[in-house]
């Protein structure tokens, strides 16, 4: 690999499936599993030899800025913030990363998606690759017919009728990024758009008719967080994978849970499949399969299947909840 690769994230989503949560917070700063959905994507970025990083941001952008300029994780990242002014599509958002990025290897990861997968190899492979994951419903998303040997030969956003099954996950590595924004730039000039926005399948399909090399490689674990119940559904999955704990004098834990440093619980049954974030805090409260995010307030309440928002308070009895940030809510 001649020279480490640049990162270029989109987070410009607005996140309307998750909403209330979305009506105050960006998607990618919601808890899973310990920590913001972000963080499971920049985490990774030292380990794979990444120090600068392309946010494309949009919906409640400075957060995202403040999150991670604050974090004392990423000593080392050197992150950019490019703002995308107008939902015109992923191809645009990645082509606003084109004067950071140029011509370096890139690897591309939407902000919203939780993977595993063997990208060391990836970018040791010195081949412009997808990731791509078999589904039952390829017609939901950009889907890649092969040759047969791993190489791309075709690229359909949402199709009406697929003819593959192997679904594009949102993870992209180039190893040239200038052939990818030359692609984008002319769609851009000649307004090629699929359902309404410049998609960046159909600038990789036109470097694929040029006779650019492009592979696949596989997603072993392919997580959902677009909605409330996909986003307890990978709590739960990602919980149970990293074997999470937590010790709470005077509490019974059912792991696996996670308990963030400076989360205060008191006197509850917790778990299984429980986040709780920093500045929470819980009180005489049975909580299950359940994400309380940071500074929220639970008391006297059993909680299940539910999404406690910033700084919302849950008092009362049992019951189901989907409660945004700042919000409070008395069960009585």
């Amino acid at each position: 690999m001649p020279e480490n690769p640049i990162a270029v994230v989109p987070v410009a989503g607005v996140g309307t499936r998750l909403r209330p949560h979305t009506h105050t917070q960006p998607k990618v700063l919601l808890q899973v599993a310990g920590k913001p959905i972000l963080a499971h994507i920049l985490d990774d970025l030292p380990r794979l030899g990444i120090s600068r990083a392309v946010l494309i941001v949009g919906h409640m952008g400075e957060r995202i800025v403040e999150f991670v300029r604050s974090r004392y994780r990423y000593p080392t990242l050197e992150a950019e913030f490019v703002e995308q002014p107008e939902r015109l599509g992923l191809g645009h958002a990645v082509s606003l990363a084109e004067p950071f990025a140029d011509d370096r290897p890139m690897l591309i990861i939407l902000g919203d998606t939780i993977f595993e997968a063997d990208l060391g190899s990836v970018l040791r492979g010195g081949t412009s690759s997808i990731g791509v994951k078999p589904v039952k419903d390829p017609q939901r998303f950009g889907i890649v017919e092969t040759n047969g040997q791993g190489r791309v030969v075709r690229m359909v956003e949402k199709p009406d009728r697929p003819s593959s099954n192997l679904a594009i996950t949102g993870v992209y590595y180039f190893t040239h990024g200038k052939p990818l924004f030359d692609a984008l730039r002319e769609l851009r000039e000649k307004n090629v758009r699929t359902r309404g926005e410049f998609q960046l399948t159909d600038a990789m399909q036109l470097l694929v008719e040029r006779g650019e090399t492009i592979t696949t490689f596989p997603i072993d674990g392919w997580y959902d967080c677009g909605k409330t119940e996909t986003l307890l559904e990978t709590n739960r999955v990602l919980l149970e994978k990293h074997s999470a704990t937590a010790d709470l004098p005077g509490s019974l834990v059912c792991g696996p849970v996670s308990v963030a440093e400076g989360a205060v619980v008191e006197a509850c049954i917790i778990g299984p499949h429980v986040s709780i974030a920093a500045g929470a805090r819980l009180r005489h409260a049975v909580v299950r399969n359940s994400i309380i995010n940071p500074n929220a307030r639970v008391e006297n309440v059993l909680l299940e299947g539910s999404v406690v928002g910033d700084s919302a308070i849950v008092m009362g009895r049992f019951k189901r909840v989907n409660v945004g940030d700042s919000s409070e809510l008395s069960i009585t």
